[in-house]
């Protein structure tokens, strides 16, 4: 199996990577192996899962409608 050699990271992304292995249950090197996997071959269905989460965090139940009718209405001359 091929090999990947990662040359120039700063301390502090080894610091992390190895914090991020640990709560991971996982060695460095399982890490890295993880994070090159969902980064590009996470797939559709990845995405999908990403895109409904940011979408519940970003709902909001404000209706705009008064706020875009007030500002039409500042606008309009007269």
């Amino acid at each position: 199996m091929p090999q990947l050699t990662v040359r120039r990271v700063t301390d502090q992304v080894v610091r992390e990577l190895k914090l991020r292995a640990a709560a991971n249950g996982r060695s460095a090197e399982a890490e890295h192996r993880e994070i090159l996997r969902r980064a590009l071959l996470g797939g559709a269905d990845d995405f999908a899962a990403r895109a409904a989460k940011l979408r519940e965090r970003l709902a909001s139940t404000a209706d705009s409608t008064d706020v875009i009718r007030a500002d039409r209405d500042r606008d309009l001359p007269g």
